[in-house]
């Protein structure tokens, strides 16, 4: 079992950046994601990489806006978020997982979540 922690988050006017962070207690299992909720809004996918070959995949709405790297020698994968807008208001989360077909799909294990609030 992984435990995740997430830190980072904040509120940030339009067109600025964050920088997510996700620490796990150890090596993480295949893939790691983050995911994002807003209030009265189903969980959604944001992006996601993988541990080992550095696969990434991006939800359409944050393509070219975010950036999710990892940091194998501190088990901590970041998600730079640049240019935000307000509808990137939500609570972020991370997530780990084996790898799937469809690398969107979340994995078995979820840190508590980070807010992130995008307002003028």
């Amino acid at each position: 079992q992984v435990q995740l922690v997430e830190s980072g988050g904040g509120l940030v006017r339009p067109g600025g950046s964050l920088t997510l962070s996700c620490a796990a207690s150890k090596i993480p299992f295949g893939r790691v994601g983050w995911y994002r909720q807003a209030p009265g809004k189903e969980r959604e996918f944001v992006a996601v990489i993988t541990w080992s070959g550095s696969s990434t995949l991006y939800a359409d709405s944050v393509k070219g806006r975010f950036t999710i790297s990892r940091d194998n020698a501190k088990n901590t994968v970041y998600l730079q978020m640049n240019s935000l807008k307000p509808e990137d208001t939500a609570v972020y989360y991370c997530n780990s997982g084996m790898i799937r077909p469809n690398l969107a799909v979340p994995g078995n294990y979820w840190g508590q979540g980070t807010q992130v609030t995008v307002s003028a």
